[in-house]
């Protein structure tokens, strides 16, 4: 019979756990027999001596197995979900979801809120006026099912994967988020459980994401498309760049402002591109060849999508959406060009205005964040606006500019181009 003491030090001495050993700890965790201080011991050790593929499979499954799996094979479309690994701007969900199910897939997405620079899918719908994130299983299915929405972006229920979320919450706190085992596993046993037929996830790279290097990127990415290959899900991932903050703001209402041009047709080169690659990719692995996304954005059927949706999730498409009450600007030094905009600079700018939270359940404000006049490339004069910060709290601005403060460079030359997406893995 196994026990928390003898597994702790099976992976603290670098040996391999087995599957057994990963179910009972797993079970006994979820079900309050293995106590928080174990489990936390037993984190630092995968953290420290790492998984091979069969223990990442089998702790995943554990996982699933915490909960309930939801089961979309009756739709009469394939299902596709994406995921990011989370960036600074990155409301590319936003624009993507009604994009994909115009092309005819239905489109899954349990998605989560903001927890530190990087701001959350739901918060940035929350600031639409009626708009709820928490859904029942059977209103996921019904919206789905309806072919004038096919697309839902919610909350994943309390019974889904319930130990990695409290696995979760002890990640954060011991030091120990940023095992790559456990981030493939916890991203992974969500969207297994969650039921798609196929998965494309957005892996970021750079200064504003979690993993900061392409070879890092890439090890996470290959877990995870193995652990969606092991189950039978269809998984493809995309690295990224995020060096630099996607688009033209950062905070919630902000973003959905952005993401509505997109819809419109028109929005940053940047967002466009990168929805449109994710969208392409889903759609080949959802079996869908024979439509161009970007012929959706220009006909305006991604748009009736979005507005579809936010109506299914009692949103008001065309209500208002929140403003800030102060602003200040951030204006450049010195004329040349732009030649480096910070991601994790513009993120922690955005977060100490109000956009994100310090703590799970604590509020946001909707329309704080950061919106950028300029991106690298780009000529800009001396006292022109590069910045403009918008809070309800103008206390907060000197932290934010702080944050701001050498997070830029000016110079007489524009920086190389790189593209977006940096690797595919499969």
């Amino acid at each position: 019979m196994p026990d928390a003491v003898s597994i702790i030090a099976t992976k603290r001495d670098g040996h391999v756990l087995s599957s057994e050993q990963i179910d009972w700890v797993v079970d006994g965790f979820t079900r309050g027999t293995v106590a928080d201080e174990q489990m936390s011991s037993l984190a630092m050790a995968i953290l420290l001596r790492g998984m091979n593929r069969e223990e990442i499979s089998s702790w995943t499954n554990a996982m699933i197995a915490s909960g309930t799996r939801l089961d979309f094979s009756s739709l009469p479309r394939p299902t596709v979900d994406k995921h990011s690994t989370g960036g600074v701007g990155d409301k590319i969900t936003l624009p993507l979801a009604p994009l994909v199910a115009s092309c005819g897939a239905a489109v899954p997405q349990l998605s989560g809120r903001g927890l530190g620079h990087t701001g959350g899918t739901l918060d940035k719908l929350e600031s639409i006026a009626g708009w709820r994130a928490d859904l029942t299983n059977d209103e996921i299915h019904s919206i789905l099912a309806d072919p004038a929405v096919g697309g839902v972006v919610c909350a994943a229920g309390a019974d889904l994967a319930p130990a990695d979320k409290r696995l979760y919450a002890l990640r954060d706190v011991t030091g120990t988020v940023e095992s790559i085992p456990l981030i493939a596993s916890s991203i992974m046993s969500k969207k297994i459980a969650e039921g798609t037929s196929a998965l494309v996830l957005d892996v970021k790279v750079g200064t504003g994401a979690f993993m900061k290097t392409a070879e890092q990127a890439r090890e996470l990415a290959a877990a995870m498309v193995d652990l969606g290959t092991d189950a039978g899900v269809r998984t493809i991932a995309l690295l990224t760049r995020m060096d630099t903050p996607l688009g033209l703001t950062a905070g919630n209402a902000l973003e959905v402002a952005e993401s509505v041009e997109v819809l419109a047709g028109g929005g940053p080169d940047d967002i466009v591109e990168l929805t449109v690659e994710l969208a392409a990719a889903m759609l080949a692995a959802a079996g869908i060849d024979d439509v161009d996304p970007r012929e959706r954005l220009r006909d305006g059927r991604a748009m009736d999508r979005w507005r579809a949706m936010i109506s299914a999730q009692g949103g008001d498409p065309d209500a208002n959406l929140p403003v800030a009450r102060h602003t200040h600007q951030v204006t450049a030094g010195s004329d040349g060009v732009l030649t480096r905009l910070d991601a994790m600079a513009v993120g922690v700018s955005a977060w100490r205005l109000g956009a994100g939270r310090e703590r799970q359940g604590e509020p946001v404000q909707f329309g704080a964040g950061v919106t950028m006049h300029a991106k690298p490339g780009d000529a800009v004069r001396a006292g022109q606006p590069l910045f403009t910060l918008s809070t309800d709290t103008p206390e907060r601005f000197d932290s934010a500019i702080d944050a701001l403060t050498g997070g830029w460079d000016i110079g007489a030359d524009a920086p190389p181009t790189a593209p977006l997406v940096i690797d595919t893995v499969r």
